[in-house]
C-alpha cells in the first residue's frame, strides 16, 4: 500500500526534476548563443570604416574614420579634425559607446559641423547593422539612420 502512495509523489517529483533540469538547460544555451552572438558581431564589426555621411548630410572633404578593435572593444579614429579614443560594447545588435574623448584643435567650417555632428551620432548610437561593408548606425530612441560608414580594405 505505501508503494502505490508514493509513486504518483516519486512521479511528480521526477516530473519536476526533468523540467528544471530542462529549463536550465535551455537558459544556459540562450546565454551561450548570445555569447557567440556578441563575438560574432564584435568580429564583424573590427576594422577601418569612412564615414559616408551622417544623418542625411553626405561627407567627402575630410570624411571621418572610425576603427573598431574587437579584442579590447575600443574605438579610435578622427572625426576630421581632432582624434578621438573610447570604448564600445555589443549586445546582440546593440551598440553603445562610453568614455569618448578627443583632442581639441579647431578647424575650418564645415569640418567643425561634421565633427559635433558625428561625436553627436556616437554618443546617440542605440544599435547597428553591416551589410555589404557598409556600417549603418541608428539611433538609440527611434531607429532613424545617424550615419553611414564604408569599410576599409586592409
Amino acid at each position: 500500500m505505501v508503494s502505490s502512495i508514493t509513486e504518483p509523489f516519486n512521479s511528480k517529483i521526477m516530473r519536476t526534476i526533468i523540467a528544471l533540469c530542462t529549463m536550465a538547460i535551455f537558459f544556459i544555451s540562450c546565454d551561450e548563443t548570445k555569447k557567440v552572438i556578441d563575438v560574432a558581431g564584435n568580429v564583424q564589426l573590427s576594422g577601418n570604416y569612412t564615414i559616408t555621411s551622417i544623418g542625411d548630410k553626405k561627407v567627402s572633404d575630410n570624411a571621418p574614420t572610425i576603427s573598431f578593435a574587437a579584442l579590447d572593444k575600443t574605438v579610435r579614429g578622427n572625426t576630421g579634425c581632432n582624434s578621438f579614443f573610447g570604448n564600445y560594447s555589443i549586445d546582440l545588435y546593440a551598440l553603445t559607446f562610453s568614455d569618448i574623448a578627443s583632442t581639441e584643435m579647431a578647424c575650418d567650417e564645415p569640418i567643425m559641423t561634421n565633427e559635433n555632428m558625428f561625436l553627436a551620432a556616437l554618443r546617440n548610437t542605440g544599435s547597428y547593422g553591416v551589410q555589404e561593408n557598409v556600417l549603418t548606425l541608428y539611433s538609440k530612441t527611434d531607429r532613424s539612420v545617424l550615419l553611414t560608414a564604408y569599410k576599409q580594405k586592409n
